[in-house]
């Protein structure tokens, strides 16, 4: 008598357990039943990019002095850039520019050392391709200057600013 008693004790406390247990799930699902969804809709809305965002790399050929600090900086050696030496003037002139953003980190080395500023980061993040030989871009390419998010009118912007 006693045995069964206290059996039914423990499936009691059980079932109390189990109904706390449920209870905190519902709690969950209800408070996150409040909130807006933060879904977006890729092409047609964007997130902006944070203020110190590192996407694709802009080059302006016009300033590189060919020095080749953003080679020595770069963890993987990335950037190629083929000069050649004027005799008469004694000086580097710039025949060509690339890098291959299949293999780049964006750490930001060399835009950080570079001594002329022709390197910046912009707010690109757009990147993919089905050709990986696409992703090596070349002074043209890496010369274009994207279109920034909040001007482009077939974009609607969406704000990220995080509230607590």
């Amino acid at each position: 008598m006693f045995s069964t008693l206290i059996e039914f004790g423990g499936y009691g406390h059980q079932a109390i357990e189990a109904a706390k247990y449920i209870g905190q799930g519902f709690t969950v699902t209800s408070d996150h039943l409040n909130r807006s969804p933060i879904t977006v809709q890729y092409p047609y809305e964007k997130n902006v990019s944070s203020e110190r965002f590192r996407g694709r790399i802009h080059f302006e050929f016009d300033k590189c002095i060919a020095c080749e600090v953003c080679v020595r900086v770069c963890p993987i050696n990335l950037p190629v850039v083929d000069w050649i030496l004027m005799k008469d003037i004694r000086k580097k002139r710039l025949r060509s520019y690339s890098i291959d953003f299949g293999v780049c980190i964006f750490c930001g080395n060399c835009v950080e050392y570079c001594p002329t500023n022709c390197l910046s980061m912009t707010e690109e993040y757009e990147l993919s391709s089905y050709d990986r030989h696409e992703l090596n871009q070349d002074q043209t390419a890496l010369g274009r200057l994207p279109i920034s998010i909040s001007q482009d009118f077939s974009i609607q912007v969406i704000s990220t600013q995080l509230t607590f």
